[in-house]
């Protein structure tokens, strides 16, 4: 069975073979992606153990989200060149070496350069997770599938300092990494005893340029967009501009080379699903939801400790409902949208997480703690309700032989969508906290103010896409045609 040739019919049902792939996938994926934001909570606790400014252990997680974005775009050559088994090994032994790494790690530099490895497994895992699903499982069952992968993506992020907070109550920041090891272990001896090749793997050329270009293309922005709230405070060594100029030069260049590779289907990252009109849209929706997700993420912490005063651990509490209720209605949603198909779901979604970031507009220093998990839990229902649908049609509208480009697009630009829609909410939000201490405001009240001002914006931008859900449709695309035999139909 190749991943270019074979994918399950409705009526066909998937070998265990395929199952097994899959489960070990999920959680292999999960505990990968609540290990991306586990370290956000603990970097004062780092900045004295190390002796390190707090802008030097932002590191932790910047040098992870730049990996991410500088490996994910490869990730569709990966999955060409190599068999399941073999990408699937080499990506759990770096997230395990790396989650050693970190947990021993004598250094500051060190445990920076162990995320690093971990990033580099987490890069290949999502991408390889979502093609096999796309490739194996049947359209008439993809949703509920599809809807396992978005607890991984909106609900592994959502629940990372909530467990962060509880570990960092009692325990050393390094049981954050001791922990997961065990996990990782045991996902890597199951999948070298179990996993077999359920791919064919074909000769690709690899274009050295390309990698180059797309290094600096999305390294160059996530890190120039990751910086804009420190800038904003006056916190970093380069000016974010810069970064975000060298990345939007590169950008024109990667896309003009991948135009011309395509020709003879030989470039890194095939840019012919933007052909398709129902991947376009489900793109642009759910990057703003990502961005809305990660921006709210960002923005409630400092709410709750900088405007109520909470630790950090009741912090990670109230937050973690809304992240369960993700969790919960994904399977639902997903088998829902077997039956009904994406409409149904994503309009009344959409909106209802703009009425809540209206809502959070509302939250001041009077607000009670069951207003905001009340808040938080419309939000979390309105993202879990259009994060499958969306991710599910989108990438069923591409032909398969473009399903690990499609899946290495849509996750290379949730990165970006993360690191924009924090930009967005921090810069917002410091603004407007300047603005107000420069009126003679005290600092609790001009906190307020200035998220407040950061979720009006957010309710905006939410609305757009809520418009957008009406051009959402069911997918089409026959997986059998070839690439420009069924993007010729767009």
């Amino acid at each position: 069975m190749s991943v270019d040739q074979h994918t399950a019919t409705d009526s066909e049902p998937m070998p265990r073979q395929v199952k097994l792939v899959i489960s070990l996938l999920l959680v292999a994926a999960f505990v990968m992606i609540l290990n991306e934001t586990v370290m956000s909570v603990a970097i004062p606790r780092l900045t004295d153990d190390f002796a390190v400014s707090a802008a030097t252990a932002q590191w932790l997680t910047t040098g992870f989200m730049l990996t991410m974005a500088v490996v994910i775009p490869v990730t569709g050559f990966i999955l060409e060149r190599f068999t399941t088994r073999a990408v699937f090994l080499a990506a759990m032994s770096c997230f395990s070496a790396g989650t050693a790494l970190a947990a021993l790690a004598p250094s500051f530099w060190v445990l920076v350069g162990a995320r690093v490895v971990q990033a580099a497994g987490t890069a290949v895992m999502l991408p390889l997770l979502i093609t096999t699903v796309l490739t194996f499982v049947p359209p008439a069952r993809r949703g509920s599938t599809m809807g396992l992968i978005s607890i991984v993506i909106a609900v592994a992020p959502a629940v990372g300092p909530t467990f962060s907070g509880l570990i960092l109550q009692s325990l050393s920041w390094r049981w954050l990494f001791g922990l997961v090891l065990p996990i990782a272990l045991v996902s890597l001896a199951l999948g070298a005893a179990l996993v077999r090749n359920i791919s064919t793997p074909r000769p690709v050329r690899f274009d050295v340029l390309s990698v180059v270009l797309s290094a600096l293309t999305f390294g160059g922005l996530i890190y120039g967009l990751s910086s804009i709230g420190e800038a904003a405070s006056g916190h970093t060594p380069v000016p974010p501009a810069l970064p975000i100029a060298v990345g939007a030069v590169a950008l024109v260049l990667f896309v003009w080379r991948q135009l011309v590779l395509q020709r003879h289907d030989a470039a890194l990252l095939d840019l012919r699903p933007f052909r398709t009109r129902a991947f376009v849209i489900g793109v642009v929706m759910l990057l703003v939801s990502m961005g809305a997700l990660f921006g709210t993420l960002i923005l409630l912490p400092f709410y709750l400790q900088g405007v109520r005063g909470l630790t950090t651990l009741e912090t990670g509490l109230l937050l973690l409902p809304g992240g369960l209720v993700m969790g919960l209605i994904a399977p639902v949603i997903g088998r829902i949208f077997d039956r009904v198909g994406p409409r149904p779901l994503v309009i009344p979604g959409a909106f209802l997480v703009a009425v809540a970031l209206g809502l959070m507009t509302l939250l001041d220093q009077e607000s009670t703690s069951g207003l905001v998990i009340t808040v938080h839990v419309l939000l979390s229902l309105g993202l879990g309700t259009v994060m499958t649908p969306l991710m599910t049609s989108a990438l069923g509208s591409v032909p398969a032989g473009l399903y690990t480009h499609a899946s290495a697009i849509m996750n290379t630009l949730q990165q970006l969508a993360g690191a924009a829609g924090t930009a967005l909410f921090v810069t917002i939000m410091t603004t407007g906290v300047t603005d107000r201490l420069a009126a003679g405001s005290d600092p609790v009240a001009a906190q307020a103010g200035g998220i407040h001002q950061a979720f009006l914006w957010g309710a905006g931008l939410a609305l757009v896409a809520a418009l957008l859900s009406f051009l959402v449709r069911r997918p089409t695309s026959s997986p059998d045609a070839t690439p420009d035999e069924a993007l010729s139909v767009h």
